[in-house]
């Protein structure tokens, strides 16, 4: 997996993203921004928005920003908010999720949708999410992670060759995750439809690193 790979790839899915992507998995979306409990005037990192499935889920006194390295996918997630008449509740940037353009404790709440099994590599898309968090504040994950199904597990291995053609990793394992990332869960529960994702809550325990300079980013 590399960024060239997945703009490919999201570039490919961009038109048919909400159809192939959207009532499956949403869900999934509902019941993480449920758990943020999000209060009034809260400013909320959603790390690659994709197409906006899950802006109108957003209590409407919070400031929402979402991130997304794909142009053709944001360009999505404008419509959509144009559409419902939620212009205000978002700003939408191009950017990188392992190279933010943010400062430090930039943000009340972070989470990734659907992004951990997406990107080049997880541990420093969590260092960034860790990194832009202020102290204290709440890091919100949802992904598909390897089946411990052994018929499902096989399957998702076997695919696991096809990664850079996909644009995600079919066989990403959770517990491999959470070792790499030392990530403090708080919370591991499964969503959506046979409990195919699963919903990470976890506590900022920031790792005190120093942080990587970001390069500039692009508003779309």
């Amino acid at each position: 997996m590399d960024i060239l790979a997945i703009e490919q790839a999201y570039r490919r899915y961009a038109r048919v993203y909400d159809v192939c992507f959207g009532a499956v998995f949403q869900p999934g979306r509902r019941a993480i921004v449920e758990r943020m409990g999000c209060s009034a005037g809260e400013r909320i990192l959603e790390v690659v928005v994709g197409t906006g499935l899950s802006l109108p889920l957003y209590p409407q006194d919070v400031r929402v920003v979402g991130i997304d390295i794909s142009r053709p996918m944001l360009e999505h997630a404008r419509v959509r908010l144009a559409r419902d008449g939620i212009d205000s509740l978002a700003q939408l940037m191009v950017m990188d999720a392992e190279n933010m353009a943010f400062a430090d404790d930039s943000f009340d709440k972070v989470v990734a949708m659907y992004v951990a099994s997406v990107v080049p590599d997880p541990g420093r898309l969590v260092d960034e999410m860790r990194r832009v968090c202020k102290p204290g504040g709440q890091i919100f994950m949802v992904n598909h992670f390897h089946s411990r199904n052994p018929i499902l597990g096989s399957v998702e291995s076997l695919l696991a060759p096809l990664s850079r053609h996909l644009g995600f990793r079919p066989d990403f394992s959770l517990d491999r995750f959470l070792d790499q990332t030392g990530l403090d869960a708080l919370n591991i529960c499964p969503v959506n439809l046979f409990d195919f994702s699963t919903m990470v809550e976890a506590r900022n325990n920031k790792r005190g690193a120093a942080a990587i300079p970001a390069p500039a980013f692009t508003p779309t």
